[in-house]
């Protein structure tokens, strides 16, 4: 009974997560009612809908109320978008669209970073308050939301990529608005993808909102595949390795040694994969088992072979976004726009005041006359100085879009600058147009140890301990006991070895693995379902881990 109250009301410090009992016990149900009804198109859709609210209730509380905001924001104005013919006026209501979602995105999420950044510049001292908690505590007696300070929604960040798509799609004339508000609703709020991904376009997923539910024996399949490949990733090669490494030396880098933090570092990059990859996983399978189609979101990121491919390989759903509704209307690999201009000239303006420094009052806006000097010679040094400032604005932004501080800003430059400076090796490297299996694996490794290590201004918590990495590392390697941590954490570092191995499979193989579960026997299935069980039950931890990129 306990368990049922549990399930069936809201515990901040117990959402339903795809790790816990909970949440399949919640989805045992959920899946035994749709079982009844899936056969009746309008009512799956709004029971799913019903059921994608509770959820998000489960996983926020009140701030449900937010999402069905957004959905009635967004429905309405695509609406209007598709019946109007004047363009001025579509355009006008597609600007409203992206302005009211990334207006209420930056309350909730960017508040303290902008506050502070011009406090900062500026030596003011001004503080947030929360005139919306305020304001919607005004209608009530009972104060739901908390005054104090300004709470993130969890996967708010997701669901306003969403309805973003869906009003500029159907001003594009990619897809026409749905007929009901319910049918929306669940188009923003399907529970399995609700509140880490993947992003799912509306031209994609809305034709499957009008269409029968039709689950075939491979989609069974497949989709059972996805939910155990899922829970492995989570469960042991991200929350393990985390639990028992990871952790202590980020909370503490200065109380170990540079080896350790290197390791550590190597740690983190298959545990944010196996833990973002993981969660994607599981709700890729569960749509599966109710017979809808989630976009792909990963690709073996770690076999690419240079940051531009990294990011075609790693959260596919948002590198995608990014590169349809940021940077090719910033002008993409053609040209600027005057978008381009306006955002570069904030973010040089604030670069010029945050530094403070009389170096670079001059040598920013000397870099920027030189760029329009050589602009203005050649048109393609014009092409490739725009086409590379619209990568370094799509990574910047990108960078932000991931956490408000500047350490994610960094992160997203130093990404942008290592796809931009790929570009230019490219053209001058000997290995560019070689194939053998060395060369390619010496580009995987350049590219991993890239990716890696840019990750401390992700992964750290704060500046501070950050520069703890770096002193560790460049002050402190202590390689005679190199050999001692490895034995100490050898359980760690096995999973990690086996994490990686099993991450550079060949594709091939991954197909075969796959496909022999599918052609398997039930009793075989059975068996695989409590070897996969054991296994995440002997990693469990009592403590909450929660997935993370719920923070975003």
């Amino acid at each position: 009974m306990n368990r049922l109250k549990d399930i069936f009301t809201f515990t901040e410090d117990f959402p339903l997560i795809f790790t816990q009992a909970n949440f399949w016990i919640f989805f045992a149900v959920v899946y035994f009612v749709f079982s009844l009804v899936y056969d009746k198109k309008r009512i799956r859709n709004i029971y799913l809908f019903a059921v994608s609210l509770f959820f998000y209730y489960k996983t926020s509380g009140m701030f449900v109320l937010l999402l069905i905001f957004s959905t009635l924001v967004d429905y309405f104005i695509g609406k209007n978008i598709y019946r109007s013919k004047v363009q001025a006026w579509r355009k006008v209501l597609v600007t409203l669209s992206v302005i009211i979602n990334l207006t209420t995105l930056c309350y909730f999420k960017y508040a303290y970073f902008f506050t502070d950044s011009f406090n900062y510049i500026f030596h003011t001292n001004y503080e947030v308050v929360n005139w919306l908690a305020q304001w919607s505590n005004g209608f009530t007696t009972v104060n739901y939301f908390t005054v104090e300070k300004i709470i993130l929604p969890v996967g708010i960040s997701f669901f306003t990529f969403q309805t973003i798509s869906y009003s500029v799609d159907i001003y594009r004339n990619k897809v026409k608005p749905l007929d009901s508000i319910l049918d929306f609703g669940f188009y923003v709020s399907f529970f399995p993808q609700l509140v880490a991904g993947p992003i799912v376009r509306a031209e994609s997923f809305v034709p499957q909102i009008s269409a029968p539910t039709v689950i075939t024996k491979d989609d069974f399949n497949k989709g059972t595949f996805m939910i155990l490949k899922g829970l492995v990733k989570k469960m042991i090669f991200a929350d393990f390795i985390a639990m028992h490494f990871l952790d202590r030396v980020f909370d503490t880098p200065d109380m170990f040694s540079g080896f350790a933090n290197i390791m550590a570092m190597i740690g983190y990059s298959l545990q944010i994969y196996g833990d973002f990859s993981g969660y994607t996983d599981i709700a890729i399978g569960l749509a599966l088992l109710m017979g809808f189609e989630l976009p792909v979101n990963f690709n073996s990121p770690y076999k690419a072979i240079n940051a531009g491919d990294f990011w075609r390989r790693w959260h596919i759903s948002l590198s995608t976004w990014l590169r349809d509704y940021l940077y090719i209307p910033l002008g993409g690999n053609r040209k600027g726009s005057t978008a381009t201009y306006i955002i570069l000239g904030i973010i040089l303006t604030g670069v010029i005041l945050a530094f403070k420094s009389p170096v670079m009052f001059f040598v920013i806006p000397f870099l920027v006359m030189a760029a329009i000097i050589g602009a203005n010679r050649s048109e393609k040094v014009k092409n490739h100085i725009n086409t590379n400032i619209n990568v370094m604005l799509t990574m910047l932004i990108g960078g932000l879009w991931h956490g408000a501080s500047w350490k994610f800003v960094i992160w997203g430059g130093l990404n942008g600058l290592g796809i931009v400076t790929y570009k230019f090796w490219r053209k001058v490297s000997p290995w560019e147009n070689k194939t053998g299996i060395m060369v390619h694996a010496w580009k995987i490794l350049i590219t991993f140890l890239f990716i890696t290590f840019t990750r401390i201004y992700f992964r750290g918590e704060s500046m501070t301990h950050i520069s703890k990495f770096y002193k560790q590392v460049t002050n402190n390697m202590d390689w005679a006991n190199a050999w001692n941590v490895l034995v100490a954490y050898k359980s760690v570092f096995f999973v990690m070895l086996v994490g990686y191995i099993t991450h550079w499979l060949p594709q091939v193989t991954k197909e075969r693995i796959e496909h022999w579960y599918g052609v398997s026997p039930l009793p075989v299935k059975v068996a695989v379902v409590a070897v996969v069980g054991v296994l995440c039950y002997q990693a469990f931890s009592t403590d909450f881990q929660p997935f993370i990129y719920f923070q975003f």
